[in-house]
């Protein structure tokens, strides 16, 4: 039998008084009751209880073995309480993994406003632009963009990853602002360096027309802020996410280019192993990231 059963039940029947009393308490036959305190007893090799048609008695073996099994059975029920309440309680290190862009620009702000409403919870993130791998890696969640057909993985959708153009006013001054998409192809374009074409931009415009160019890309970076800054200094027509872009565009740093126009948009996914009991602290992540980044 369980070594922990039979403990449970030679506590039940110290402090119960008796078999038939224990039985009846843990809904089982006083044969059954007796099953246990025997192994305990053949295990040991020692008498627990002496038991007369009246009464019982724990013997020094058994008052002992009571005193012990009592502390036990304490740190058995404090070690699943902890458990319990790690559950329902986020608390502990986050290990998460995100394209670069994405990741520092829009991402690192909603996971310090994370960290803010849950102070037991530390992340550790990893900005890479290689395809995820959360198994493998030891990631607990990642941003994924494009389209995903893994098993064992969890994808949920986020907003779409809308990439737009813009460039510095020197640069336009130069060399003037595109009216179409297709003019592109007689401008310096800043592109990823980690697109396997990255010279093939394919464009979606008004009421869903589509447009696909062969740019001329002088500077490419596998890093978006590096694109940003380039375009700051007059480099060329930058590619880039809206939030990247944003705060250079409000402030006049950097001009719409084809503002009707964007890449077309890519697919991007929250994704995590599936787990049937996830803890309270990859649930919580969950749910703010897919309020927050859908918002």
């Amino acid at each position: 039998m369980n070594k922990l059963a039979n403990m449970e039940m030679f506590v039940r029947v110290v402090e119960s008084g008796s078999f038939a009393a224990a039985a009846e308490a843990s809904r089982v036959s006083a044969t059954m009751v007796a099953k246990h305190i025997n192994d305990i007893e053949q295990r040991l090799g020692a008498r627990l209880l002496h038991r007369t048609t009246r009464r019982q008695q724990l013997s020094d073996v058994g008052r002992l073995y009571y005193e012990r099994c009592k502390h036990v059975l304490a740190e058995v029920e404090l070690a699943e309480a902890s458990a319990s309440e790690l559950q329902a309680t986020p608390r502990g290190q986050l290990r998460v993994i995100a394209p670069v862009s994405f990741g520092s620009h829009i991402l690192v702000p909603a996971l310090s406003d994370y960290m803010a409403r849950y102070p037991e919870i530390s992340i550790e993130l990893t900005l890479d632009n290689r395809r995820p791998q959360l198994v493998d890696g030891g990631f607990e969640l990642g941003i994924h963009i494009g389209d995903i057909n893994e098993q064992g993985i969890v994808a949920r959708p986020l907003r779409p990853y809308r990439r737009i153009l813009a460039a510095s006013a020197s640069y336009l001054d130069r060399h003037g602002q595109p009216g179409h998409p297709e003019q592109l192809s007689t401008h310096d374009c800043l592109g990823p360096s980690y697109w396997r074409r990255f010279d093939q931009w394919l464009f979606v415009g008004p009421a869903g027309t589509t447009c696909q160019v062969t740019v001329r890309s002088r500077f490419t970076a596998n890093q978006g802020n590096a694109l940003r800054i380039a375009a700051l200094n007059g480099a060329g027509i930058v590619l880039q996410p809206e939030a990247v872009l944003a705060d250079d565009l409000a402030a006049g740093r950097l001009i719409p280019v084809l503002p009707e126009w964007s890449l077309s948009p890519s697919p991007m996914y929250l994704i995590y192993a599936q787990d049937a009991r996830p803890t309270a602290k990859l649930r919580s992540a969950i749910d703010f990231l897919l309020a927050r980044l859908n918002a």
